[in-house]
């Protein structure tokens, strides 16, 4: 496994390179070129001898999300009961029920032609809140700052000017940040301020019970610096 060093030294190469083509189209591009450049297999790096960071890339300005980490709601019923108050059925789910929705907190979102839930944003948890102002689940403090920690305890956050489409893409990697500390308020505050979304992906298995394909909390790329306490430009 490469060292923080070691991979400083490989970037300050890669940006005197200047643009590089893509080694995949399509969004995950980015993060496919990066991680063969730097001959990463894991996705993460050494920066001392027990802690690792783990490499995250963007396009600068781009409005696609990073995902911080995946958590359900709590309790454990509550994608159950999202499931079977909000949930739709459609030609590929094969009659089963699904519920595939982002939400956030500056706004409702929509299900079937109604209102649905936003995110609710209290002191020390989120919650998912009805129209009506019903709980309909949440995450506490300790929870999301286990879930951010156990994923992104240090993250090596590199950034590249883009052009070209397609197979056609071309990054050039000049900007990076190793941040680390989860930053509960930041975190909070940027969901507060609609910069961190929740993806709801809930189906079913053919015996009707619930299938949670990943809960995510997502993040513009450029407001990923607000969830940590420290941070650090070395490239």
């Amino acid at each position: 496994m490469k060292t923080l060093n070691e991979t400083l030294q490989r970037l300050r190469e890669l940006k005197s390179k200047g643009y590089i083509r893509t080694h995949r189209r399509g969004q995950t591009g980015i993060g496919k070129t990066l991680e063969d450049l730097l001959e990463i297999e894991e996705n993460n790096i050494a920066i001392a001898n027990t802690t690792f960071a783990e490499v995250k890339s963007a396009r600068k300005g781009s409005q696609s999300m990073l995902t911080l980490f995946t958590k359900s709601p709590l309790p454990q019923k509550a994608n159950t009961s999202l499931l079977g108050r909000f949930g739709y059925v459609t030609l590929q789910s094969r009659g089963r029920k699904i519920l595939h929705t982002t939400v956030k907190a500056t706004e409702y979102n929509m299900l079937k032609g109604e209102v649905g839930f936003k995110i609710g944003v209290k002191k020390d948890r989120l919650s998912l809140v009805s129209s009506s102002g019903e709980e309909l689940g949440y995450w506490d403090e300790p929870t999301l700052k286990e879930s951010f920690e156990n994923k992104l305890q240090h993250v090596l956050y590199v950034l590249a000017d883009y052009r070209g489409k397609g197979k056609d893409e071309e990054f050039w990697f000049n900007e990076a940040w190793l941040l680390s500390g989860f930053d509960f308020e930041g975190f909070m505050n940027a969901v507060r301020g609609g910069v961190i979304y929740v993806d709801t992906r809930i189906g079913q298995y053919p015996d009707g019970t619930t299938h949670d394909h990943g809960t995510g909390f997502r993040v513009f790329p450029d407001k990923l610096n607000l969830c940590f306490s420290q941070r650090q430009k070395v490239l």
